[in-house]
C-alpha cells in the first residue's frame, strides 16, 4: 500500500493511475477517509482569518462532521447516476470504489490552507474548488470504467445539484450550521 502523502500528491497532480489504484485497493478506505478529513481542516484554517479564534474548534469539528457527509451523500448519488442512469456498457463499480476515488479527489483542497494569508483567501478557494472539481471528473470516470470524460462530467455536475439541494433542504429545516 502506498503511503497517504505519495497518494495525495499523485491525486492532486491528477495522475489517472493514482485513481484507479485506489478502485482496486479496498483497504484504502481510511486513507480516502483521511484524505476528505485533512482537507475540510485546512479549509477550516484557511478561513480563521475572517471569523477570529472564537469558535474556532467546534466550527472545525462541524466543519469536518459535513465534509464527511458531504462526501459519502455525494459518492452514494454519483455512483447511483452512474451506474444505474447514465451507464456506459463497460461501467462496473461499488459505492466503496467512488468513495475511495471522490476521497482522494479532495487531495487539492489541502491548499485551502494557504486563505490565511488575508488577500489570497477567495482566489485560492476558488482555485482549489476549480481543481478538485477536475479531480472528482478524473475519480468519476476511473470508478466508473467510463471513456467519456463528457459524461463522467454530466454525472459530478447532477449529483452537485442534488447533494447541493439536500443541503439546503437540511439547513432549512434544521438551521444552517453555526446559526443556532
Amino acid at each position: 500500500m502506498s503511503s497517504l502523502k505519495d497518494r495525495m500528491i499523485r491525486a492532486a497532480k491528477l495522475d489517472v493511475t493514482l485513481y484507479e489504484e485506489v478502485e482496486a485497493d479496498t483497504e484504502a478506505m481510511g486513507q480516502a477517509m483521511g484524505v476528505v478529513v485533512l482537507s475540510s481542516i485546512a479549509a477550516g484554517l484557511g478561513t480563521i482569518t475572517r471569523g477570529g479564534f472564537a469558535g474556532f474548534i467546534p466550527s472545525i469539528l462541524l466543519g469536518t462532521l459535513l465534509a464527511l457527509i458531504s462526501w459519502y451523500i455525494w459518492a452514494y448519488l454519483t455512483y447511483f447516476i452512474g451506474t444505474k442512469l447514465l451507464p456506459e456498457p463497460q461501467t462496473k463499480a461499488n459505492l466503496g470504489e467512488l468513495l475511495r476515488t471522490i476521497g482522494f479527489s479532495s487531495s487539492p483542497g489541502l491548499i485551502c490552507v494557504l486563505g490565511i494569508i488575508p488577500m489570497l483567501t477567495k482566489v485560492v478557494f476558488f482555485v482549489a474548488n476549480i481543481w478538485m472539481l477536475i479531480a472528482m471528473v478524473i475519480a468519476v470516470r476511473q470508478a466508473l470504467d467510463y471513456k467519456s470524460m463528457f459524461r463522467a462530467s454530466g454525472v459530478c455536475l447532477i449529483g452537485w445539484i442534488i447533494r447541493g439541494l439536500i443541503f439546503l433542504l437540511l439547513f432549512s429545516i434544521l438551521g444552517a450550521p453555526g446559526k443556532v
